[in-house]
């Protein structure tokens, strides 16, 4: 039987370690890393993969494209998936920095404690995004605006760069993503008096959020944070916290390790669907989601 081969594709000098040895806990053989790619030198890449084994074959090959971008990540998975040509089809699966997968987590893990604690649905939620051009923050925007969640992007720099990023994903996606200016306390205060989820995607070891902004912020249902390395991301919630009391107004906060559990689960069964897989699989923080919904 042919073997499992994964080529790894990134734009960035190395590929990520974690998604290496993910791929190869989840049953690939071997795994190619093939770095500095730019978008133009993906669909050469594909189809010399796809070529060299028959059609009976083709689905034992995977591309996964790595890197830091969100929207390059998509843009190479559609040229990907354009290069493809029936028989000789191939799997291929977008994690870039495993940040699909950690927003899928993210916002299962939050929709699952909307529902059973708050009575709550995504559709017509105020989420409040901050870290919003990241890579976590863009999916997780996504995600929410398509589940019908009323959607901030908060920028820490003014509205101009999350200004720029909401009209890209418009473009994209067709989904409206409102702005807000987090540039400042007060303003970070502000904005919380009306938002009922926050979710904090910003850099590792960034405080977004303190103590006496989540003590006014008396809407809120739920927030959660990816960040787990100290000064954490919001204050007061612990990194194991799930759906535990935050603040004084009956907010639950949800902790970076029980995001984490999601995202390390959702990923690893992506990987092992390719691997196991009899026809050819096409996976983006989409399908992540509805695969993270299952171990939420």
């Amino acid at each position: 039987m042919a073997k499992n081969i994964l080529h790894m594709v990134t734009p960035l000098t190395h590929m990520s370690p974690f998604d290496v040895n993910m791929a190869l806990d989840a049953g690939y053989d071997a795994t190619i890393p093939y770095t500095n790619v730019a978008l133009g030198e993906v669909a050469g890449l594909v189809q010399d993969a796809m070529f060299s084994r028959s059609p009976r074959d083709a689905v034992r090959t995977g591309v996964f494209i790595g890197g830091k971008d969100a929207f390059l990540a998509l843009d190479m998975l559609d040229a990907a998936a354009k290069a493809l040509l029936k028989p000789f089809e191939i799997s291929l699966f977008a994690d870039p920095a495993g940040s699909f997968t950690t927003a899928a987590a993210m916002i299962a893990v939050v929709e699952k404690t909307l529902r059973e604690k708050k009575n709550r649905e995504l559709k017509g939620v105020a989420i409040s995004i901050f870290g919003a051009t990241g890579v976590v923050g863009t999916a997780a925007g996504v995600i929410g605006a398509l589940e019908g969640a009323s959607v901030t992007f908060v920028g820490h720099d003014g509205t101009g760069r999350v200004g720029r990023h909401a009209e890209e994903v418009k473009r994209r996606f067709g989904v409206d993503i409102a702005i807000a200016d987090g540039s400042s306390s007060e303003k970070k205060t502000a904005l919380l008096v009306s938002t009922e989820v926050a979710l904090c995607a910003a850099k590792a070891g960034v405080r977004v959020l303190d103590a006496s902004q989540i003590a006014n912020a008396g809407n809120l249902l739920a927030a959660a944070d990816v960040n787990a390395v100290p000064p954490l991301g919001i204050e007061g919630l612990a990194l194991d916290a799930n759906a535990t009391p935050l603040g004084t107004h009956g907010a639950l906060g949800i902790g970076a390790l029980a995001i984490g559990n999601v995202k390390y689960r959702t990923e690893s069964s992506l990987f092992k669907r390719m691997a196991a897989s009899e026809s050819p699989l096409r996976f983006d923080f989409r399908m992540a989601f509805e695969v993270a919904r299952i171990f939420a």
